[in-house]
Parts: C-alpha cells; sequence; structure tokens
C-alpha cells in the first residue's frame, strides 16, 4: 500500500505542483490586500477537506485499477483478451499499441508454427530414408568378418544413433502427443538396449554387469529407452576397460561405468545444451545433445536424473524413476 501510495504520488506530481503554485498565488494576493485570517482560514480548510476527498476517492479508483492489471499481468497468458477499458487518451494509445503488438507475435507464431512442422516432417521423412541405405551397408558389411569391417560397422551404428537423435530433438519440442503412458517391465527395456550395443561392448572388451530389477514403470516405453540407450552409449564411449554395471533399488535405475569419469567443474553442466565438457573436447566425439535431450526426456516422463562422478573414477548415473500411483487407462 505503501509504495503504491508513492507510485500514485509521482504520477500525479506535476497536478500536485501546479495546485501547490495556486495555494502561493493566493496566499500572496491574501497577503498583500491584508485579508482577514478568519476568511482565509475558513476558505483554505473548506478547500483542503474537499482536496482530501477527491484524491481519497481517486487513489482508492487508482487502487482498484492497479489490482486489476496486477491480476492481468499474472494470468497474462490466458487473459489476452481482457484488457481493461481505457479511461485516457493515452490509455487508448497503449491500448493500440498492444493490439498491434499482439497481431504481430500472432503472425509471427503462426509463421514460426508451419516452419517448424514444415522442418519436423522433413527430418522425419530424412532419417527414415536415411535408414535404407544404412541397413544396405549394414548387411554388406556382415557379410565378411574382418577387422576393418567392425570398425565401419561400429561407425555406422554411431552414424544410426545421431540420425535418430535429431528426430528425438524434434519430437521432445512437440506436444505430448508423442508419448504412450503404460506399465512396462523395466527390464525388457533395458535388455532392448542392452542387445543395440553389445557389439560395442565385445569390441571394446568391456565387461556388462546386469543385475535384473524385476521392476515395472509407469512410462514411455519408447522414450524411457531412449534414456537408457544414451546412457549406455556414453558408458561405452567413455569406458576403454574395466566393466558397465546396471542395477535399480528401491525405484532407482543406476547406470555406472569405470570409464574417464567427469571433471568436477563440469559436473553441474553436463545436462546443458551443447556443453561437451573437458572430456567431450578431448575426446572430439560429443556433441552435447545427448544428456540434453536424456534431461529433457526425463522431465517429460517425470522422472528425475542425476550424476555422480570425478574425473579418472568412472561415473554413475542415477534415473530415479519413482511415481505416485496413478490409474492407467
Amino acid at each position: 500500500m505503501k509504495n503504491l501510495f508513492f507510485r500514485y504520488v509521482y504520477q500525479y506530481r506535476y497536478t500536485a505542483l501546479i495546485f501547490a503554485a495556486f495555494i502561493a498565488i493566493f496566499a500572496s494576493v491574501f497577503l498583500l490586500y491584508d485579508l482577514k485570517a478568519d476568511a482565509v482560514l475558513y476558505a483554505g480548510g473548506l478547500c483542503a477537506a474537499l482536496g482530501i476527498a477527491v484524491i481519497a476517492i481517486h487513489f482508492l479508483r487508482f487502487r482498484s485499477r492497479s489490482k486489476e492489471r496486477e491480476i492481468l499481468l499474472k494470468n497474462i497468458l490466458i487473459m489476452t483478451e481482457e484488457l481493461p477499458e481505457p479511461q485516457t487518451v493515452a490509455e487508448e494509445d497503449y491500448l493500440r499499441i498492444i493490439e498491434k503488438l499482439r497481431a504481430a507475435n500472432n503472425a509471427a507464431l503462426t509463421k514460426y508454427s508451419l516452419e517448424r512442422t514444415e522442418s519436423v516432417d522433413f527430418y522425419t521423412t530424412w532419417v527414415h530414408q536415411i535408414k535404407t541405405p544404412i541397413s544396405v551397408m549394414r548387411m554388406i558389411l556382415k557379410s565378411e568378418d574382418t577387422e576393418q569391417n567392425r570398425e565401419l560397422l561400429s561407425e555406422l551404428f554411431r552414424i544410426e544413433q545421431y540420425t535418430e537423435m535429431v528426430l528425438c530433438y524434434f519430437r521432445l519440442d512437440e506436444n505430448a502427443s508423442d508419448f504412450v503412458f503404460g506399465r512396462y517391465e523395466l527390464d525388457g527395456i533395458i535388455k532392448t538396449a542392452i542387445r543395440k550395443f553389445a557389439p560395442q561392448f565385445i569390441q571394446k572388451r568391456i565387461r556388462l554387469d546386469f543385475r535384473p530389477t524385476g521392476m515395472t514403470v509407469l512410462t514411455d516405453e519408447k522414450w524411457l529407452g531412449f534414456i537408457i540407450e544414451q546412457l549406455i552409449s556414453n558408458a561405452v564411449k567413455y569406458t576403454d576397460s574395466g566393466s558397465v554395471t546396471i542395477t535399480a533399488e528401491n525405484g532407482i535405475l543406476r547406470i555406472s561405468d569405470t570409464g574417464i569419469g567427469i571433471a568436477e567443474e563440469d559436473l553441474p553442466r553436463i545436462f546443458e545444451k551443447g556443453f561437451t565438457g573437458y572430456n567431450g573436447r578431448a575426446d572430439k566425439k560429443s556433441t552435447g545433445l545427448g544428456l540434453y535431450l536424456c534431461k529433457k526426456a526425463a522431465d517429460k516422463l517425470s522422472h528425475r536424473i542425476a550424476a555422480e562422478s570425478s574425473a579418472g573414477n568412472g561415473s554413475t548415473f542415477s534415473l530415479d524413476l519413482r511415481t505416485k500411483e496413478l490409474e492407467v487407462e
């Protein structure tokens, strides 16, 4: 209230200065003509009482309109059509400016939405089309088991991962229509991801320690699978020897490795878009998108993802899959 009153006084400061000037003029005239003090005080008292009444009523209206604007500001996204009626010429001008800006913003949003849809459609088509030559190349390389072919298959697998990542990048920014929630066996999702990376484990001679969880989780099978695949991919990528361990306890899935780990100063930023950290820059293989997409997908699924690591001592990524009991239709 106090702050609002000072705002009121500041807004009408010029009016107050004019009235103060009028009072000074009348006081000077009364003094020059040596009028009786009683008459002057009586007239001044009446003017003061009337002025206080008018100011009080005007301030109450000012406060009421201020509250209306505060409510509008807090709910601006759902009340854009309910702007207060203008009371002054200046407010009418501001209202016209707002309406023009709103029309321009709506036009820009419509244009962006169309361009975004076209981009998603293009990249979706591109990903599906690129899978055909990738499959053909895989069949050709598998026809002969040589060291060179195994290396090429490994690189081809990375290409396939990156193309899938492009599609996931666009789909995560779309509406929730791509999510299908249900209760799924966690072990089945994990085993599907492990089979996908089996050649990588064999090629790098990394031991896999997977302990069946026996858990059933409320999630989206495809997107949870995507998160697990990305975490396993990072574990394999940054582990030259040793093992990758996958366990679950009390609703929390953990994927640990014995790799190069993450520098302490990089750990708070690993889920930021485009952030690669020291190891990513040194390795030249990191895009800075994998963990960012994991975090974004986890947030969409209401899962919580976290990491523990130190340079040279491996990393452990935790995915909290616990949810409140909900009825699934």
